[in-house]
């Protein structure tokens, strides 16, 4: 199981020692790069990636939640992202996606909570990791869906029985309490934000995400 705190819930002020807080016990980092457009709030873009590329070896797993992807995925490359994810609600992704792959960079496909496991299953062949939102695009601390479960047990199945190198990785909602449920419908990589960096202690919130220990 795989951590990947995410952040949109950290202190955007020092986020340098933020990162730096929760590198032990993280496995990725997850940076949610907002437009204002495909989601109404800002935050993150290439000029932040590159700051904090200088501070941490982890790698940089960057959502784009903005309506026109390609016209900054290699600003992205550039400043340091190590894999991008882009969402499938914006039309064929395969443009995107093989452009992602040039870039020598790990392919990411999501979608929302609202839309169908068939939209994204013609392109499981084509990525690297397909993230499944629990909870809808543009906010932070929202409560996780937990009919979006149904769709990781579709992907693992289908990815299983396929041999295919995909991780399934979840974000939205993930916390202490939840994780197992996650963990046990075959997610392969857990996205928190609140709940890990709005945690007393991020390491030990961490620590148990991946060990699943809130179990009943």
């Amino acid at each position: 199981m795989k951590i990947a705190p995410s952040l949109l819930a950290a202190d955007f002020a020092h986020l340098a020692a933020e990162v730096a807080r929760v590198a032990p016990e993280a496995d990725l980092l997850h940076v949610d790069c907002m437009d204002g457009h495909y989601v109404p709030n800002l935050s993150f873009g290439p000029p932040v990636v590159k700051a904090l590329r200088a501070h941490t070896d982890l790698f940089f797993d960057c959502h784009l939640m903005i309506d026109n992807p390609g016209t900054l995925l290699d600003a992205f490359a550039d400043a340091g992202a190590d894999g991008i994810t882009v969402h499938v609600e914006l039309g064929d992704p395969r443009p995107l996606l093989d452009r992602i792959r040039a870039l020598g960079l790990r392919v990411g496909l999501t979608f929302e909570p609202g839309t169908p496991y068939s939209a994204v299953q013609p392109y499981l062949a084509e990525i690297d990791i397909l993230l499944v939102m629990s909870v809808r695009t543009g906010f932070g601390g929202q409560a996780f869906i937990p009919e979006v479960l149904d769709k990781v047990r579709a992907a693992r199945a289908e990815i299983d029985a396929r041999g295919l190198a995909v991780e399934i990785e979840i974000d939205g909602g993930i916390k202490i309490d939840n994780a197992h449920l996650a963990i046990d419908a075959g997610v392969d990589i857990l996205v928190s934000g609140t709940g890990i960096f709005g945690a007393d202690d991020p390491l030990a919130a961490a620590r148990a995400m991946r060990n699943g220990s809130a179990r009943p």
